[in-house]
């Protein structure tokens, strides 16, 4: 059996995963690992069972659900919770919400303070998840020993960073009352 050459099978795309198909990947990853190093390998071994275009599109999927909450709102959370939070920073951050799953994700989205229910005592760490942004890539390589930034079809894909929506803060990490009032349970339990 001869090893496909993807390299002429491929073309970039701008198709999403299926949003319930991504879920479940994710929700699977949460239940099979304890920690976040376990979420990422399983992750990566789960996507390295789809197609290359399904795990361009779980790619896509994570940029799109990222666009959906670049707001100065999200942006406040991870601000609170991260004792600060730089543009990169954010990017983790929105990441790490995705990680935590579809009703985390979605009721943060609503409203970034019932990121209250996710804090377990003992949780000194960054609330950030850099590599969740990168499984896709990882599996991508693996699978077809090529490059996923290239079968992005960029013209199409708008949900994507530096495509984010343009909006004013709300919020000044100077005036701290302004970070209370939009988050006032992580305000609480996080701010130093």
């Amino acid at each position: 059996m001869s090893k496909i050459d993807y390299s002429k099978e491929l073309k970039p795309i701008a198709l999403p995963l299926n949003e319930d198909i991504f879920w479940e990947l994710v929700e699977n990853s949460i239940q099979n690992s304890t920690n976040e190093d376990e979420q990422e390998a399983y992750l990566i071994k789960a996507l390295e069972k789809l197609t290359p275009y399904e795990i361009i599109g779980f790619r896509l999927m994570t940029d799109k659900l990222l666009y959906d909450t670049y707001t100065s709102h999200m942006w406040c959370a991870g601000y609170i919770m991260n004792g600060g939070c730089s543009d990169d920073g954010f990017e983790y951050f929105r990441n790490w919400v995705i990680s935590c799953g579809k009703e985390v994700y979605y009721k943060a989205k609503e409203n970034p303070d019932t990121l209250i229910d996710v804090i377990k005592d003992g949780d000194e760490d960054f609330f950030e998840f850099e590599s969740f942004w990168y499984v896709a890539l990882q599996a991508f390589n693996n699978v077809t020993g090529l490059e996923l930034y290239d079968y992005i079809d960029y013209e199409n894909h708008l949900t994507r960073e530096g495509k984010y929506p343009n909006f004013e803060f709300d919020w000044n990490d100077d005036e701290p009352e302004t970070l209370q009032a939009i988050c006032p349970q992580l305000y609480e339990r996080c701010w130093y």
